[in-house]
């Protein structure tokens, strides 16, 4: 949990865009699998977006639906949010933070920089 509350802290130096939420690279969320860290990711793009391709793992809360869903989350766990390429999901990250989630952070890039840089072999769209 201490290199998650250390990437945390990296991102929250390094908030980029407008939304005031902090960003992690698809390269900082690798690690954080990798080491089995206890965060939920959650996919905001829409179903028929997630059946193309998905990061392992993720779950599926198109941004339509995170209004009603929120409350079903643990709001002390922390979160990184993605979408197809971070603007989506920059935008829920904030509406996360601003209903009282402590850890929330935007993929940069999103799932397009996971397929570029992690996962090649993934299917694009």
């Amino acid at each position: 949990m201490d290199f998650l509350k250390q990437m945390y802290s990296k991102a929250y130096q390094a908030v980029h865009g407008a939304t005031g939420v902090p960003e992690i690279s698809v390269e900082e969320l690798k690690a954080l699998m990798d080491k089995k860290e206890d965060f939920l990711l959650i996919d905001v793009r829409e179903k028929s977006e997630y059946e193309i391709c998905s990061i392992p793992g993720a779950k599926l809360i198109p941004m339509g639906e995170i209004v009603d869903k929120a409350a079903g989350l643990d709001k002390e766990k922390p979160i990184v949010v993605q979408c197809h390429t971070g603007g989506r999901s920059a935008r829920v990250a904030q509406y996360l933070k601003k209903n009282g989630f402590k850890q929330v952070v935007n993929l940069a890039g999103g799932i397009e920089d996971w397929a570029d840089r992690i996962d090649p072999s993934m299917r694009k769209y």
